[in-house]
C-alpha cells in the first residue's frame, strides 16, 4: 500500500505497488456502522511500554449527517475501512506509571487515538496505520480546503521545539489525497516523547473523505520503505530513542459493539489478557507493508485452490474490510449470498467462450494459458496480458481496448472458478451455471456487498492459512450489521482488489481480520504474529 493505507466507511487503502517511489493506494473499502466512541484510558503501562486504549461512545446527531454525507457522495463504506484502519490501545508491564492515552472506535471503522505534537504539546487525533509509514496532520497553512477547518491544525509559531525543512510532499489515497510539506519536532504518545520526528503538514486536504473523518491525521507503522520523502516512521524513532522495551507493538481490537472498551495498541509488548494461547508467527517477506506469506483460502472448509501455490498477504489495522483478488472474492460472497454489480463483461465471456475453457481445462491445458488459447490474452509466462489493444483502440477514446482488458480478466477470473469446480467433480452444466452465478457476484464499483441479515447462521466460515495453521472467520465476524431491528443493513466484510504481479496476488487483513485474531508486529525479529483474540 503507498503512503497511505489506510483500509470503507471511511478507509482510505494504499497499496504501494512501487515501493519507494510514489503512493497508490488500491483501495478504500466503506463500511457504516452504527456507534461513536468516546475514550477515557486507564492502564497500566511499565517501564519502556506504552499502552493505548480504546472506548466506545454512541453515535451522536453530528455523526449521523456526516456519515449520510459521506453515503451521498458514494464513498461512505471505502472511507470506513480507511478509518477502521488505525486501531490502538496498549502498554503493560510491571513499570512504576500508568501511561493513558485515549482512543474512540468510530462505528467499528474508525480507530483512533491523541497525540501530541510540539511544545507545548498541540492535541491531534490520528489512526495508527500499518499499511502506510509517513505522519501528517492539518497544517495551520492549510487556507483553503474546508477539511482543515473541521479539524485541529499545526501551528509551528507555537512550538518552542519546531524545526523547519519545507521539503513538499504529497500522499495520494483511494478516496483522497493529501499535499503539504515537511516539518519536524517532537511527537508525544502517550507519556512518550519522541524527538525531531519528521512530519507531514497537510496544506491542501480536497474532496469529502477528510471531511466527515473523525481524525485529524495519520500515524504510520509501516517500514521506512514506503515512506514518502523516505522519512523516519515514528515507530523507528520510538525504538532508535530507546523509548520502548522492545522493539514489539501489539493491537486488540474489540469486536464487541456494546462495550465500552474499543481495543488496545500496546507499544513495546503485548498484553496477555487479550489472546488465548500462544501466537503463530510467520517473516516478514517484503518490507513496506508489514507483507508475509499466505497458504490457501477455504470457504465452508474447502479450499478454493487459488492460493495453493501461495499468497502474499499484509496485516493492516488501517483498513476495516478483508481485501483480496475479485476472483476469490466473488467466489466467496456468492458462498455467503452477497449480491454486487453484475459484470456483463464477465457475463459475456462465460457466455461465449465458457465452453472452450471448460474444454481446454480437461484437456489438461495450463490454466494461465487457456484464456490466450481463446484468443482474450496473450500468455508472457507469469500470467495472462490483454492482447491486440493498440488495433482494438479506438481512435477516439481507446473503449475496445479497455473493454478487451476487462475481458481478459474476466476469462482469467472464469479459469480459476471452472478448475475450482473441476477438483470437485462437478458436472460440466453444473461448472458454468457456477461461473454465472460468481459473475452476479462481483463487488459493486466502491467494493461493498450487501447480504441478508437473517441468513447468518446459514452462512459457511471462510478461512485463511497462515504459517501451516487455519484462521477461520465466523459469519458473525465478517458481516458486518449496520442499525437495528427491520431497518438493520448487513454487509460482506470482504471486497475485490486486484494488485497484478510481482507484487500480487496481495490480500489486505484489515479489521475484519484484526478483531478476530491478536496481532503481534515485531520488527526486531522481523516478524508478524496471530494469536486468537481474548
Amino acid at each position: 500500500m503507498v503512503c497511505v493505507s489506510s483500509s470503507f466507511v471511511f478507509r482510505l487503502y494504499r497499496i504501494n505497488i512501487n515501493m519507494g517511489t510514489d503512493i497508490m493506494k488500491a483501495i478504500v473499502l466503506s463500511l457504516f456502522l452504527s456507534t461513536l466512541l468516546s475514550c477515557l484510558v486507564s492502564s497500566a503501562t511499565g517501564e519502556g511500554l506504552l499502552r493505548i486504549g480504546l472506548k466506545k461512545v454512541k453515535m451522536d446527531h453530528n455523526n449521523r449527517i456526516a456519515a449520510q454525507l459521506d453515503s451521498k457522495k458514494g464513498e461512505s463504506l471505502r472511507d470506513f475501512d480507511y478509518i477502521r484502519k488505525y486501531h490502538l490501545r496498549g502498554s503493560l508491564g510491571d513499570a512504576p506509571e500508568t501511561d493513558i492515552v485515549a482512543l474512540k472506535n468510530y462505528l467499528d471503522a474508525q480507530y483512533y487515538g491523541e497525540i501530541g505534537i510540539g511544545t507545548p504539546p498541540q492535541k491531534f487525533t490520528v489512526i495508527f496505520d500499518t499499511g502506510s509509514s509517513n505522519m501528517w496532520v492539518p497544517s495551520a497553512k492549510c487556507y483553503f480546503s474546508v477539511a482543515c477547518y473541521f479539524h485541529a491544525r499545526y501551528k509551528s509559531s507555537q512550538s518552542k521545539t519546531y524545526k523547519k525543512n519545507g521539503t513538499d510532499a504529497a500522499i495520494q489515497y483511494g478516496t483522497g489525497a493529501i499535499s503539504g510539506f515537511f516539518s519536524k519536532d517532537d511527537v508525544k504518545v502517550g507519556d512518550l516523547v519522541v524527538k525531531n520526528q519528521e512530519f507531514i503538514e497537510a496544506t491542501s486536504e480536497p474532496g469529502v473523505t477528510f471531511l466527515v473523518a473523525k481524525f485529524d491525521g495519520i500515524l504510520g507503522l509501516g517500514f521506512q520503505e514506503i515512506s514518502v520523502g523516505n522519512a523516519v516512521p515514528v515507530w523507528y524513532n520510538m525504538v532508535e530513542q530507546g523509548l520502548v522495551k522492545e522493539p514489539v507493538f501489539s493491537f486488540w481490537l474489540n469486536r464487541k459493539a456494546g462495550e465500552e472498551e474499543g481495543g488496545e495498541l500496546v507499544f513495546g509488548g503485548v498484553d496477555p489478557k487479550h489472546f488465548k494461547g500462544k501466537h503463530t508467527y510467520v517473516p516478514v517477506t517484503r518490507k513496506g507493508y508489514w507483507q508475509f506469506g499466505m497458504g490457501d483460502v477455504l470457504i465452508g472448509g474447502k479450499p478454493t485452490g487459488y492460493c495453493s501455490g501461495g499468497c502474499s498477504a499484509i496485516a493492516d489495522s488501517g483498513t476495516s474490510l478483508l481485501a483480496g483478488p475479485s476472483t476469490v472474492i466473488a467466489m466467496i460472497n456468492r458462498a455467503i449470498g452477497a449480491s454486487g454489480v453484475v459484470s456483463q463483461e464477465c457475463k459475456a465471456v462465460v457466455q461465449q467462450y465458457g465452453q472452450n475453457i471448460l474444454d481446454l481445462l480437461m484437456a489438461q491445458v495450463h490454466p494461465k494459458k487457456v484464456c490466450s488459447q481463446i484468443g482474450l490474452c496473450t500468455f508472457d509466462g507469469t500470467r495472462g496480458v490483454s492482447i491486440r489493444i493498440e488495433s482494438m483502440v479506438d481512435e477516439n477514446n481507446g473503449k475496445s481496448g479497455i473493454l478487451r482488458d476487462a475481458m481478459c480478466s474476466a476469462c482469467e477470473m472464469a479459469v480459476v472458478w471452472m478448475q475450482n469446480q473441476l477438483t470437485q467433480n462437478q458436472t460440466q452444466e453444473r461448472i458454468l451455471d457456477y461461473a454465472n452465478e460468481l459473475c452476479d457476484r462481483m463487488p459493486s464499483p466502491m467494493g461493498e456487498s450487501s447480504v441478508d441479515c437473517g441468513r447468518l447462521s446459514s452462512m459457511p466460515k471462510v478461512a485463511f492459512t497462515i504459517g501451516g495453521k487455519t484462521f477461520d472467520l465466523s459469519p458473525e465476524e465478517y458481516i458486518l450489521k449496520v442499525g437495528e431491528g427491520a431497518q438493520a443493513q448487513c454487509i460482506s466484510g470482504f471486497t475485490g482488489l486486484d494488485v497484478p504481479p510481482p507484487r500480487g496476488p496481495l490480500w489486505i487483513l484489515g479489521d475484519v481480520f484484526l478483531g478476530r485474531y491478536h496481532t503481534v508486529f515485531d520488527s526486531g525479529k522481523l516478524r508478524v504474529g496471530f494469536a486468537e483474540a481474548a
